[in-house]
């Protein structure tokens, strides 16, 4: 999630604005992804004062709440995964000279076990462009842009820097959080807290609304993060 969201920002996007009506006239991408999203922005924006920032916070939600049978079938995967690393384990070291015949033998545990190795990345893959389309949403809204919610104008930088350093820290916690409960390398571990920093200097650079739907992700990551995997699994981490 928070690597797609890293792709799109490194992507320079286009800071000029589009009227949510004209969308319909774009490209497939614009008229079947980032109109309907641009749109619910609005409708609900409506019904909530006219308040953006909210309205950015209940799309968010809905979303995430879309794509949750997804990120159930990735936990599955992963559980499974997670399940079969001491077998893994075991032919990694009877097999250490022969890096054939242990890829071979891997593959047949995952088969007797029924178990795709890839599962885990389908999820990820299906979400993307539902992500992407509710990231240029918020981008190219001129209303967005052009709406102040709580200290900040959602079109302009934060004065202040309160927004981009509240993105840094909840990226941080949701790091921290998926560490306890899914098994890690050390290395991996290393490039996941690359990220906080990346989203703080990210965030004062982009109009605060982005910063703000960042923010929104990750507390509910944080939040499903325990509903999944709290009670259900402790977590361990894998070191090298």
């Amino acid at each position: 999630m928070l690597v797609s969201m890293l792709v799109l920002a490194g992507c320079s996007p286009n800071m000029g604005t589009t009227e949510t009506a004209d969308l319909l006239e774009g490209n497939f991408f614009q008229h079947y992804f980032v109109y309907p999203l641009s749109l619910s922005l609005d409708k609900i924006a409506v019904f909530l004062w006219g308040q953006y920032g909210l309205s950015i916070l209940v799309v968010t939600i809905i979303i995430r709440f879309l794509v949750l049978p997804l990120t159930l079938k990735q936990y599955k995967s992963s559980k499974a995964m997670q399940a079969l690393q001491p077998e893994m384990k075991k032919l990694k070291e009877k097999y250490k000279d022969d890096a054939k015949k242990q890829q071979e033998e891997t593959m047949k545990l995952f088969q007797s076990n029924g178990v795709n190795p890839l599962a885990g990345c389908f999820p990820l893959l299906v979400q993307m462009p539902i992500l992407i389309a509710l990231y240029y949403a918020i981008m190219w809204n001129p209303d967005i842009r052009e709406h102040s919610f709580l200290w900040m104008a959602l079109g302009e930088k934060d004065p202040y820097y309160i927004l981009p350093i509240i993105a840094a820290i909840t990226t941080y916690i949701q790091q921290k959080v998926m560490a306890k409960y899914t098994p890690m390398t050390k290395q991996m571990q290393s490039i996941m807290m690359v990220f906080p920093v990346l989203i703080f200097v990210m965030s004062m650079s982009f109009p605060a609304a982005l910063p703000l739907y960042w923010v929104y992700g990750n507390l509910f990551t944080i939040i499903q993060t325990h509903f999944i995997y709290g009670g259900s699994q402790k977590g361990g981490k894998v070191s090298k």
